[in-house]
C-alpha cells in the first residue's frame, strides 16, 4: 500500500514541478508589461490575459503537489490534538463524502467546459489580444484528475493511519519547511 502512495505522489510531484516552471513566464511577462507600461507609456495587449490564464494553470496544476505534501491550508485547531485514527476517520469520511465526488464532478464538467470552449475556438473578451482560452480550461479536468488520483494516495494513508494508529511518512519535506543544505 504504501508503494502505490509512494507512486502515485510520485506522479503528484513531477507535475507540480514541471507545472512550477510556469512562474518564469508568467514573472517575464508581469515584469515587461510593467516595463513597457511604465518606462515607454506603451503597455501591451497580451499581458492580462496571458498572466491570468498562466497564474491560473499554475494553480491548477500545482493542487496535487501540494495536497501530497500536506501543504493546503487546514483548519485544525482541534484537530491536531486528536489521535491519529480520529484524524484518519475524519480524513477518510470527508475525502469519501466531499472529495471524491467534487472531483469527479470537476472532471466531468470541466471536459464539457473545454471541449465547448475548443469546438467554437473561444477566445478572452477582456482585452483586444483575443487569446484563445480553451487551453486553460483544459487545465481544470486535469487538475481535477491529479488531484483525484493523490486522494487515493491520501485515503490508503488514511486506512494505514487506522490500522496502525500513526500516520505514514511523506516522502519529502513539508512545504513550509526549507531544505538544510550542509
Amino acid at each position: 500500500m504504501e508503494r502505490v502512495i509512494r507512486r502515485i505522489s510520485a506522479i503528484s510531484e513531477f507535475t507540480g514541478k514541471a507545472a512550477s516552471w510556469i512562474i518564469l513566464p508568467l514573472a517575464f511577462s508581469i515584469g515587461y508589461e510593467v516595463f513597457s507600461r511604465y518606462f515607454f507609456s506603451a503597455p501591451t495587449t497580451w499581458a492580462f490575459d496571458t498572466t491570468l490564464m498562466m497564474y491560473g494553470a499554475y494553480f491548477m496544476l500545482c493542487s496535487a503537489y501540494t495536497l501530497a505534501k500536506n501543504g493546503h491550508v487546514r483548519g485544525d485547531i482541534f484537530y491536531r490534538n486528536w489521535p491519529h485514527r480520529t484524524q484518519a476517520i475524519v480524513d477518510l469520511t470527508l475525502y469519501i463524502i466531499v472529495f471524491f465526488p467534487a472531483m469527479l464532478a470537476l472532471i466531468w464538467l470541466g471536459l464539457d467546459f473545454f471541449w465547448e470552449s475548443f469546438v467554437i475556438r473561444e477566445t478572452s473578451a477582456f482585452s483586444p489580444y483575443r487569446r484563445p482560452i480553451y487551453p486553460l480550461k483544459a487545465a481544470i479536468p486535469v487538475a481535477a484528475f491529479l488531484l483525484l488520483l493523490q486522494g487515493v494516495a491520501e485515503v490508503l494513508r488514511c486506512i494505514i493511519a487506522l490500522r496502525t494508529g500513526r500516520w505514514p511518512e511523506r516522502d519529502a519535506h513539508r512545504l513550509d519547511e526549507p531544505e538544510v543544505v550542509a
